[in-house]
């Protein structure tokens, strides 16, 4: 399949959604490597904004470009993990300037914004799709061990009910290619900081319960961001946190990206799909989890949210 895609193309970009998680990362850097090692006679870079630290463990992510020149132009552009044009960030004017234009996501809100793509709703992760396309003899090691990464990402190490029997399958083939799983486990998803602890720990203590304690809602300000000393990065895994509180259905995190306006991440366990909620404020995402960007104070936010998940519940 990927012969497919990649034909006549000699010079090919592979850009990630913004603020790039897991799943981003690990597609992105599993298809480039791939690439790299069958296609001698093609050239490929990957643009992304600033990933997380942790994700660094991965071969070659220093390679990553951050920024265009301002002649660079591509014969295929191959968009990962991305619902929509918008979301591509700083690299969608190269999307744009593209001879041809390729998207894999896994995404139930795609907006099918590219010339051909390959997407599946209910893919445990767009690594896992990725890696359908590949020749499974043809699959390195580095290779293998970005998209394990990304599918233990956006599985939660597999304990969402995105994970099916064929991932775990999936997952099994990359450890037999020398995948140090544990290792990349431990590392990428349970290690924080001192200051992620920290930040967390003051989340958990200022979450509120409400509608009937089935939701579960906290917020992080830029003040108190720069007082812990953390950036976006840093949050990652807040939500999943919250949402593991017993009885909930809903949870909710946000931070402030600029004075009343909040970058909100939300996470469901079975009566809401999130999607729903996300993409009536412009946003996107997955039945279990979406995000969405709202102006507003924090109870603003919350109201707004919370109505659209009241009716939900309503109908269950």
């Amino acid at each position: 399949m990927l012969n497919k895609i990649l034909k006549n193309a000699v010079t090919i970009a592979i850009g990630g959604h913004i603020r790039p998680d897991g799943d981003c990362v690990g597609s992105s850097m599993g298809l480039y490597h791939y690439i790299r090692d069958n296609y001698n006679d093609k050239k490929v870079d990957v643009y992304l904004e600033e990933i997380p630290d942790k994700f660094y463990c991965l071969k070659s992510t220093e390679l990553i470009r951050h920024e265009i020149a301002e002649d660079k132009e591509y014969d295929l552009f191959i968009s990962l993990d991305c619902g929509d044009k918008e979301r591509l960030g700083f690299s969608a004017s190269l999307f744009d300037k593209a001879k041809r234009t390729y998207c894999i996501d896994h995404h139930i809100s795609n907006t099918g914004f590219a010339q051909d793509e390959y997407t599946v709703a209910d893919a445990s992760s767009t690594c896992e799709l990725v890696y359908q396309l590949m020749e499974y003899d043809k699959i390195s090691l580095d290779t293998a061990e970005a998209l394990y990464l990304g599918i233990v990402h956006d599985t939660g190490v597999f304990q969402y009910t995105c994970a099916t029997p064929s991932t775990f399958r999936m997952a099994a083939s990359l450890l037999e290619k020398g995948v140090d799983g544990a290792r990349l486990i431990q590392d990428t998803y349970y290690e924080k900081t001192y200051a992620q602890n920290q930040i967390l720990g003051r989340t958990l203590l200022e979450s509120i319960l409400f509608m009937d304690k089935t939701c579960i809602a906290s917020y992080v300000t830029k003040k108190t961001m720069d007082f812990y000393g953390v950036k976006v990065k840093d949050l990652d895994g807040i939500v999943s946190q919250l949402r593991v509180t017993k009885d909930v259905e809903v949870a909710i995190f946000m931070y402030e990206l600029e004075t009343n306006v909040f970058k909100v991440s939300l996470r469901s366990k079975e009566r809401v799909d999130v999607s729903k909620v996300a993409k009536y404020f412009g946003g996107g995402g997955h039945k279990k989890a979406a995000g969405l960007t709202m102006a507003g104070t924090y109870y603003d936010v919350l109201n707004n949210l919370s109505r659209q998940i009241e009716a939900q519940m309503m109908q269950k």
